[in-house]
């Protein structure tokens, strides 16, 4: 039996994902923003081990739910599923004055990856719009740029696909890998998406849990189980080092 803990798990893939390693007998914790939220989520999910809670929006917070999962674990499988999207109209931000894709999407969990003991595996769920992510170290948040939305969606699944890139290659003993699980048909991806959620929940829960070779490799970009060419912008290890840097001097907390 493996212990997982899933982040954003109270509904779409996360909640798929966390089911289907429940089914396979798996420890699964779950993760929920706030105290309705998880209770919805023990509902749906009463064989969960438990539910961290807290707003990823929040640094306090998620300083907060590393605290909790190291009274749960410590994991042997982390996935970093929780995420918003970027269909927003205009910037906001919050409360630690930070633009909310960009904290939420990449400050969160990166900050969960530096303070929770290193487990065996880490899952970090990015997006097939990493590709049309653009990498501006002096405007990471759309402080001066023009607010585009979907931009900033893309650029915070690319710096997601980074950072895996960079955890995998600073920490060669966990196997770190990014997914894009596809287009999949819950709220953020709406109607029209062409992908089922048992497939957008199908490689993180392989990745999670799988013993052959290719589930077991690390530092790559995936798609349905395929290893895919991510981003330039990713694979350059001198940018990999500056977010990590820019995203210590944010959090004040260094990647072990």
């Amino acid at each position: 039996m493996t212990s997982i803990l899933v982040t954003g798990s109270t509904q779409g893939i996360g909640l798929e994902t966390a089911a289907t390693l429940i089914a396979a007998g798996h420890k699964v914790v779950l993760h929920a923003r706030d105290a309705a939220r998880a209770a919805e989520a023990r509902a749906a999910l009463p064989d969960a081990a438990g539910v961290l809670v807290g707003d990823l929006g929040s640094l306090a917070q998620t300083r907060e739910i590393a605290e909790q999962a190291g009274q749960l674990g410590p994991f042997d499988v982390v996935i970093h599923n929780a995420g918003v999207g970027g269909g927003v109209p205009e910037r906001s931000v919050t409360q630690d004055g930070l633009e909310r894709i960009f904290q939420i999407n990449v400050v969160a969990p990166y900050l969960l990856t530096a303070l929770m003991p290193r487990p065996a595996r880490l899952v970090y769920l990015t997006s097939g719009l990493q590709e049309d992510g653009e990498v501006h170290w002096d405007d990471l948040q759309f402080g001066s740029r023009e607010w585009d939305g979907m931009q900033a969606y893309s650029d915070s699944k690319l710096y997601d696909v980074m950072l895996a890139f960079a955890v995998a290659r600073r920490w060669p003993d966990t196997i770190v890998n990014a997914v894009d699980p596809g287009w999949i048909k819950t709220r953020m991806g709406g109607p029209a998406a062409t992908d089922t959620i048992e497939q957008g929940a199908d490689t993180p829960v392989w990745l999670a849990t799988g013993e052959e070779d290719e589930a077991t490799r690390s530092g790559r970009y995936l798609k349905h189980r395929r290893t895919l060419t991510a981003n330039p912008e990713a694979l350059d290890e001198k940018q990999q080092d500056t977010l990590l840097a820019r995203l210590a001097e944010i959090t004040g907390a260094q990647l072990p």
